[in-house]
């Protein structure tokens, strides 16, 4: 992805052709980075058009010597936590999570790993419970330490290392299910 100086120059203008020109280039993107975070498509979508409202609104902060993807990249993160931060505020009920039993060896899951698609990964990821999809996208994927995730999701430290290794152990007990989904006790 190529985004022109001049386009952004056009953008901070709020020339309507060139915000819509932006949305086009950046939307593949972006919305590969929400879809992570979220179950569905709509919800996906739906926080990339707020994300890129907060992009658009922010682009004469944006500094040249900054790649234009990490920028981007690093606002609609911002605004995706933003907006798990007011869903959580807005949320009354309790999700309680359910108790993970390690089952033997998981050799066969690194097998599995190499045969699977990137669609079939991420349709695991979204099976875990929210906090622990977030935490785990935050240090798995974008990058994130466990001092970041806990300030961005208001948690402690040792909680999103606790997320992490839940999910970790949850993929592993998913992806044990594909691999050998009846166990034939002897």
């Amino acid at each position: 992805m190529i985004i022109e100086s001049d386009l952004i120059t056009a953008c901070i203008k709020r020339e309507r052709k060139a915000e819509f020109e932006m949305y086009r280039l950046t939307y593949g993107y972006l919305m590969g980075i929400c879809y992570r975070y979220v179950n569905s498509r709509e919800e996906a979508q739906e926080l990339l058009n707020i994300g890129f409202l907060k992009i658009l609104g922010n682009l004469e902060k944006y500094r040249l010597e900054v790649p234009f993807k990490s920028w981007i990249r690093k606002v609609m993160i911002n605004c995706i936590i933003d907006e798990y931060r007011k869903e959580k505020r807005n949320s009354e009920h309790i999700e309680y999570v359910e108790e993970y039993y390690e089952s033997g060896s998981f050799s066969d899951v690194n097998n599995a790993l190499q045969k699977m698609n990137v669609e079939q990964i991420h349709a695991l990821i979204v099976k875990l419970p929210p906090v622990s999809q977030k935490v785990f996208n935050l240090f798995a994927i974008d990058g994130y330490s466990h001092k970041e995730i806990a300030g961005m999701l208001n948690i402690a430290e040792g909680t999103s290392k606790w997320h992490l290794n839940f999910a970790r152990n949850k993929l592993k007990e998913m992806i044990s299910h594909i691999v050998s989904p009846i166990r034939v006790v002897a």
